[in-house]
């Protein structure tokens, strides 16, 4: 099984760092193995086309701007 790269984008603030704990939570509840990233960039963020934060990239693919998603909602975009 390859890993999946998640990527968590934001500065920081307790909504980004809650994303990203949703995020790991959601890897361990489906036995995933997983690298997780926090970019704190802004110019990084917006290279990527977010302009709205927390946000989340999976395997580069931008699944998440704007909101903090609950671990429920990362796991099934986990799956793909």
């Amino acid at each position: 099984m390859d890993t999946i790269k998640i990527e968590i984008m934001g500065t920081g603030c307790k909504k980004c760092q809650q994303l990203e704990e949703n995020a790991r939570e959601a890897v361990a509840n489906l036995n995933l193995s997983a690298e997780v990233s926090h970019i704190t960039d802004p110019i990084e963020i917006a290279k990527k086309g977010v302009m709205s934060t927390p946000a989340m990239a999976i395997n580069g693919r931008v699944v998440s701007k704007g909101q903090l998603i609950s671990t429920e909602q990362i796991q099934p975009l986990l799956q793909r």
